[in-house]
Parts: C-alpha cells; sequence; structure tokens
C-alpha cells in the first residue's frame, strides 16, 4: 500500500468515476485501475463496485474512512515540516572546550536564543582533542574547537583565530618583562594544560623544536584551572589569549609576549559531513558561519 493509492481511492469516492479520478488525478484510466486492484488484490476484498455509476463497497467505505485519516495525518506532517523550515526549531548538542565554552559562547548563544527561541541546546564541554572525535561519533552534534588537522568526515569552517601567550602572576619575578624568548623560560616552573589538549600539544611541539625540556610542576585539565593556579603565583603558564581578558582588566594576570608564540590557531565550527541538518542545526550553522569575527573576540 502506497500514498498513491490511497489517494486514488479517495478520488474515485468523490467523482464516482475511474476517469474523472484519472483526470484529477493526472492518472489514465487503466492506471487507476491497476492502484485500485493492487489495493483489492493485497487487502483481498472488494473495495469499488464497477457498475454504473461507481460506488464503494460496505468494506470500501470502512477502508476509505481509515484511508482519509491516514491522508491527514501525511498532510499534517508536511504542514509541520514545512513549519521546521519557515521557524527553525529543535535542539542541538554542541561539544566544545572549557574555556571556548565561557568565553564565546554566551554572547553567541545569547544572540541565537534572541532571535530563535524554539531552538535549545545542550554544551558538552570537553578536552579539544575529543571534540573532532565527538562529531565524527555523533555524540554531539556540533563542534566549537581548534581546527588543526583535516578529517575527511567532518566539515568545517573558520570563525576566528587565536594565538597562545605566557601568562604570570604580578607578584612573579617575570611581571617586569614585555618580551622574553623561549629559551628563558628553561627553568622557570610551568602549569600545563593537560596533554590532551590542543594547546598542550602545541607547547610540547615549541619546547621541542628549541630542545628544551620544561619545567613542569602541575597539569590541569583546562584553562580556567590553570589561570586560577597563577593567579596563586604558584607557576607560569602559556593559556589562549582569548580566555584572558577579564583576568588582563582585572590586573590578576600579566602577559608576556613570547616571540615563538606568535602563531595564530583557527578556531571554527565542525560537523559530521553527510548528515542530514535539522532546521535548528542549519540555522545555527549558518547564522555561526555568518557571524564577523569581532562577534567572537569583542571584549565582554
Amino acid at each position: 500500500m502506497n500514498i498513491s493509492q490511497l489517494e486514488t481511492l479517495l478520488a474515485i469516492s468523490k467523482t464516482m468515476s475511474f476517469r474523472k479520478a484519472g483526470e484529477l488525478l493526472n492518472l489514465t484510466q487503466p492506471a487507476v485501475s491497476a492502484q485500485i486492484k493492487s489495493l483489492e488484490d493485497e487487502f483481498k476484498t472488494v473495495l469499488i463496485d464497477r457498475s454504473q455509476p461507481v460506488t464503494l463497497t460496505d468494506r470500501g467505505q470502512v477502508f476509505l474512512d481509515h484511508a482519509e485519516r491516514i491522508l491527514n495525518v501525511v498532510e499534517e506532517l508536511k504542514q509541520k515540516l514545512y513549519d521546521l523550515n519557515q521557524t527553525p526549531q529543535g535542539h542541538i548538542v554542541l561539544g566544545t572546550t572549557t574555556s571556548i565554552a565561557i568565553q564565546i559562547l554566551p554572547r553567541v548563544l545569547s544572540y541565537f536564543q534572541d532571535q530563535f527561541p524554539l531552538i535549545k541546546t545542550t554544551i558538552q564541554s570537553m578536552p579539544s582533542s575529543h571534540v573532532i572525535n565527538s562529531v565524527e561519533k555523533g555524540t554531539v552534534d556540533i563542534g566549537i574547537t581548534y581546527l588543526s588537522e583535516r578529517n575527511p568526515n567532518i566539515e568545517t569552517s573558520i570563525l576566528y583565530y587565536d594565538t597562545y601567550e605566557l601568562v604570570v602572576s604580578p607578584d612573579h619575578p617575570l611581571s617586569a618583562l614585555k618580551h622574553t624568548t623561549v629559551d628563558k623560560l628553561k627553568d622557570v616552573p610551568f602549569i600545563m594544560l593537560s596533554p590532551d589538549t590542543f594547546g598542550r600539544r602545541f607547547i610540547d611541539k615549541m619546547f621541542r623544536e628549541y630542545a628544551i625540556e620544561p619545567n613542569i610542576i602541575m597539569e590541569l585539565p583546562s584553562s580556567e584551572e590553570v589561570k586560577r593556579m597563577v593567579e596563586l603565583n604558584l607557576g607560569v603558564a602559556i593559556v589562549s589569549k582569548l580566555s584572558i581578558g577579564s583576568e588582563l582588566q582585572l590586573g590578576t594576570l600579566k602577559m608576556i609576549k613570547v616571540n615563538e608564540l606568535e602563531l595564530s590557531h583557527p578556531i571554527g565550527v565542525a560537523y559530521k559531513s553527510g548528515r542530514y541538518l535539522s532546521s535548528a542545526m542549519h540555522q545555527f550553522l549558518s547564522d555561526l558561519k555568518g557571524m564577523p569575527e569581532n562577534q567572537f573576540i569583542g571584549s565582554e
């Protein structure tokens, strides 16, 4: 049984004629007859009394009642899908790092919720190295993270760029410096991000290139925890520049430029290639990609 067969039965009930039903549905009369015959064969009953004028049998009338309900449900479904396209709604699961979730998403989601209140978002915070993997597995719908490697299963789009900077407490001996070089950091106690983060991999690579073994006294999973330890003057750290805006304004941290750190790192949105994009996801991605860079990196 298919929808076309039900529509044909309904047309016959209204026109009392195979020929007129065919004209209504833009079908030939043999095609109309074949549709009804197929339906009768499937349900092993006679639905149409083919004498003139054409009428529905008792069983045909019972069948028609159910067919009309089915067609109404299908029409309602079409309307709901149309409405979804007109007014985006749904649920999106976002995967990102703690730092991005705290520093960037409040501005983005505040704007988005004002524009599309029927779209709900859930944020899952995780190490940067886990975001792309979660997108690929489908445990999150959209990821926002550092885009370091190409993945054929993932679609990406750059949103803005970040840098990594050396930060110290105002009470640290290095706080009087404005610039330094990586070789002068050899024996300085470091508070590091955990090894499964993009920032840590970048920092480790930099130290390896200069054959330096950093003095790591502590490892923590997020920039927020790292910053708190640096504020207590327990060591220095290299963290995302975008994550330290409020601390620099308050004077609880001081940033020191390191020549070797002057590289820009793209941060972008990621979603699985080929997956169905709900109206909520389509709207979110469209708006996110259309935002100017200062929407992400502007001051709070």
